[in-house]
């Protein structure tokens, strides 16, 4: 019998989309919440590099990284739909498309979302622009996997949560109804997906955390300057 563990925190949204990537393959897992704070001397041994979730264990191996995590799962149990496209060239764009989100965008709106004032506004102009390219990408299509759900739609999943929650916390005001219909689109559809919409962390918690995590790094960044 299979052995799959999770390693994760209860508000990582890398985390997240190894959670829809193993409900979606129907693959059973047991869930083991970390604390970052206090990191267990298993995901310090799972993950000695860069010390930190998601981490799956299947049977007794660790992987580490969400986007090396979910292609590792989509090619280990390829018996049910594929995230990523069989052409080379279609996974070789998606791959591309993913770094891009994880490099560019969700850096350059937490950015944005852990400043203030002049700092903010400077900040929140490169945020948007990298959600620019990405709402090109839906372009004539219902996913960013294309007409039907798939692998980048697990990468860019967190907007369709996480960014509100940035937007409420923060001050900040991202996703402009005129400036991002295709977005706005697709996160209906997305979120529409019962396992994507079961999955969800509590949204008060998720306010209260990262309401408290902006302090930190604002506080932070105060003291030092």
């Amino acid at each position: 019998m299979e052995e799959v563990k999770l390693f994760r925190t209860w508000s990582s949204p890398y985390a997240l989309r190894i959670v829809w990537a193993l409900k979606l393959k129907g693959i059973v897992y047991e869930t083991i919440y970390e604390d970052l704070a206090n990191k267990s001397s298993l995901l310090l041994e799972y993950n000695p590099v860069h010390k930190k979730v998601p981490v799956l264990l299947h049977n007794g191996t660790p992987i580490c990284e969400s986007l090396v995590i979910l292609e590792y799962i989509d090619e280990t149990w390829n018996t049910t739909a594929r995230f990523l496209p069989e052409d080379p060239l279609a996974r070789a764009t998606a791959r591309f498309w993913a770094k891009f989100n994880d490099d560019r965008v969700t850096t350059s709106i937490f950015r944005a979302y852990v400043t203030q004032g002049a700092e903010q506004e400077e900040a929140i102009g490169p945020a948007l622009e990298n959600l620019d390219i990405v709402e090109k990408q839906l372009i004539g299509k219902n996913f960013f996997s294309g007409e039907s759900f798939g692998f980048l739609d697990l990468v860019f999943g967190w907007i369709a949560k996480y960014l509100g929650i940035f937007e409420e916390t923060g001050g900040i005001k991202l996703l402009d109804e005129d400036r991002f219909p295709l977005i706005l689109a697709w996160k209906d559809k997305f979120c529409d997906i019962p396992v994507i919409k079961e999955s969800w962390p509590d949204q008060e918690k998720l306010i209260t955390k990262f309401q408290l995590m902006r302090e930190h790094f604002i506080s932070t960044a105060a003291g030092s300057s």
